[in-house]
C-alpha cells in the first residue's frame, strides 16, 4: 500500500504565511518531495479563536488538502498543534506532524541555564503545549511563557523592521529578559519572520529556537519509518492553496520563501 502512495504530496496547512517557513525547509531537506500548502487567510490568525473553532478549522484545512492527493500532514500552526493534533490523528487515517514537540526537545537540548522562554499566540500559551512538553522531557527547566497577538498580524502585514514592530517587539519581550531566559522559542511559524527585531531585544546571549529545522527533520523521518519516502531523484512540485485572496499571499510568500510563487489557487472554506 506505502509504495503506492510514495509519489503523493507532502500536505502542509497553516493560518496564513507563517507554515511557509516549514515548507521552506522541507523544500531544503527533502528536495524529491511534491508539496501541497495550504493557509486559510480568510481566517488568519487562529490565535485568539476558540478552542472549538481551531479544531473544526484545522479538520476543514486537512479536508481540502486530502483533495490534492497527500499522503501526509504537516500542522505548521502551533495553535492548530496544540490544540487539535489528537483530535486530528483520530479522525484521519494518514502520518501526521505537529510543530510543538521538535521545538520543544530542542529547546531542552540547548538552555544552559535551565530556563526557557515561549512566545506564541493566545491559544497557543492558553494550552500549555510547549511546557507540557519541556517538563516531560526535563521536570528541572522552568519555562516562562508570554502570548505575542500582534506579532501574527505585522507578519501577515509585512511589518518586519517597523519602529512599531520594535516597540511592541520590547513590551512583549521585557518579561522574558528580567528572568533571564537563555532559550526562547519562537512558538508560531509567522516569527522567524521577526528573528532580527526579536533577537536585538533579547540579545545575542539568547538562542532563538525556530522549529521548522527540527520538524522537516521529523517529517524526513517519519516518511521513511511508513515507508512513503521518495527515493528517486526528480524536479519536485510545490502548490499553494489559499482560502481568500491569492494576490498578497503571492506578494508576501516571496519574504518566507525567497522566490516568487508563480500561481496560487483560492480554495474557498
Amino acid at each position: 500500500m506505502a509504495s503506492g502512495k510514495k509519489n503523493l504530496a507532502i500536505g502542509v496547512f497553516d493560518s496564513g504565511l507563517g507554515g511557509l517557513t516549514v515548507v521552506k525547509e522541507i523544500m531544503k531537506q527533502l528536495p524529491n518531495e511534491d508539496v501541497v500548502y495550504f493557509g486559510d487567510t480568510a481566517r488568519v490568525p487562529y490565535g485568539t479563536k476558540s478552542r472549538e473553532s481551531i479544531i473544526r478549522f484545522s479538520k476543514q484545512n486537512i479536508s481540502i488538502l486530502l483533495k490534492h492527493n497527500v499522503k501526509m500532514i504537516v500542522v505548521a500552526c502551533n495553535s492548530s498543534t496544540s490544540h487539535a493534533l489528537p483530535v486530528l490523528r483520530r479522525t484521519f487515517r494518514l502520518p501526521i506532524v505537529g510543530v510543538i514537540v521538535p521545538g520543544a526537545r530542542k529547546a531542552v537540548r540547548s538552555t544552559r541555564n535551565r530556563i526557557v522562554g515561549v512566545i506564541a499566540t493566545p491559544a497557543t500559551i492558553k494550552s500549555s503545549a510547549y511546557e507540557k512538553e519541556i517538563t516531560k522531557a526535563d521536570p528541572g527547566i522552568k519555562v516562562i511563557a508570554q502570548a505575542c497577538p500582534l506579532f501574527v498580524p505585522l507578519v501577515e502585514e509585512g511589518w518586519f523592521d517597523q519602529k512599531v514592530t520594535h516597540e511592541i517587539a520590547q513590551e512583549y519581550l521585557n518579561k522574558l529578559k528580567s528572568w533571564g531566559v537563555d532559550t526562547l522559542i519562537l512558538g508560531c511559524t509567522h516569527y522567524p519572520l521577526l528573528k532580527p527585531v526579536i533577537g536585538k531585544v533579547m540579545g545575542s546571549q539568547v538562542a532563538l529556537i525556530d522549529s521548522a529545522q527540527e520538524v522537516a527533520q521529523e517529517v524526513a523521518r517519519l516518511l521513511v519509518e511508513t515507508g512513503l519516502s521518495r527515493t528517486a531523484r526528480r524536479t519536485a512540485r510545490y502548490r499553494f492553496l489559499v482560502s481568500d485572496e491569492p494576490k498578497h499571499f503571492q506578494k508576501a510568500a516571496k519574504q518566507f520563501l525567497g522566490f516568487d510563487i508563480e500561481h496560487v489557487t483560492r480554495c474557498p472554506v
